[in-house]
């Protein structure tokens, strides 16, 4: 399941227009995520939660390079959104009550499989529906069409309220299961980026694994994977419902420390490990 809007920030907002910035000599990007950067030390700048947690923009943002920081302003980050849309009220900016925007910015219909099938050679392919135990309960149109933790238009009626559990590409199956399977003590994660220093061993935090969740009480470190790559595991306190490959994993401080407000690092999960 793909995350574009981060890979947008990466590649673009804070890869493409820093380098822009860059070449005209600018000191500064600005945009308008709800996040904030603090620069009040110079040598170590941070990146921290926005003060309206519920637009909380700073999970998208995991993956910007730590020495970016000191040159990334987020000027409205300490506003309520209600604060940002009254200022842009007082201003007569047209935009003032504007909806918020809940869909892929270039999927404007919010049908993801649609545009993914035009764009793969050969379109999709049907496939099986399994179960816990790996009968055949149904057919599918393209694995495309699913993510863990989907309850609605499976296809299938089994007696009892079923999940996507599990989805292989390379099988092109769907696995059906009831809600307790869909929970995760930890995953693992890969093309890791750090704010912070690396945790080499445990430490504790807050992980997030969707952009409209709160992060959970957890314990991350770092480690080199089997092709030596950096890489991190995270432990939650807690099991955790639909960890899913392709989202990202991103780390805050501990609840109580200094640090809570604070991104530490992240990354694109691979694995998740069953509760």
């Amino acid at each position: 399941t793909p995350n574009p809007c981060v890979r947008c920030n990466d590649w673009l907002k804070f890869g493409k227009l820093h380098a822009y910035a860059q070449s005209i000599d600018a000191d500064y990007v600005a945009t308008g995520h709800y996040a904030q950067t603090d620069l009040s030390d110079p040598l170590n700048p941070k990146r921290l939660r926005g003060v309206d947690t519920s637009k909380d923009q700073s999970y998208v943002l995991f993956g910007s390079p730590r020495d970016q920081l000191a040159h990334m302003l987020l000027p409205i980050g300490h506003l309520e959104k209600s604060e940002t849309r009254q200022i842009a009220q007082a201003h007569n900016l047209p935009v003032f009550n504007k909806p918020d925007s809940q869909e892929i910015c270039f999927v404007p219909d919010n049908d993801y499989a649609k545009l993914v099938e035009r764009r793969t050679e050969g379109g999709f392919a049907p496939g099986s529906i399994l179960d816990s135990d790996g009968k055949e309960v149904g057919r599918h149109n393209g694995h495309q069409h699913f993510t863990l933790g989907q309850r609605r238009g499976v296809g299938v009626a089994l007696g009892y309220p079923i999940y996507v559990v599990d989805k292989d590409p390379a099988t092109n199956t769907i696995t059906v299961g009831q809600k307790d399977e869909l929970m995760s003590a930890g995953c693992s994660a890969g093309q890791t980026n750090w704010l912070v220093d690396p945790p080499l061993d445990w430490v504790d935090c807050q992980a997030k694994v969707r952009y409209n969740s709160e992060p959970v009480p957890a314990k991350v470190r770092t480690y080199r994977d089997e092709n030596g790559s950096d890489a991190m595991e995270v432990r939650f306190i807690d099991p955790v419902e639909a960890v899913t490959p392709g989202q990202a994993v991103v780390c805050y401080g501990k609840i109580g420390s200094p640090l809570e407000q604070t991104v530490l690092g992240g990354g694109w999960i691979n694995d998740a490990i069953r509760a």
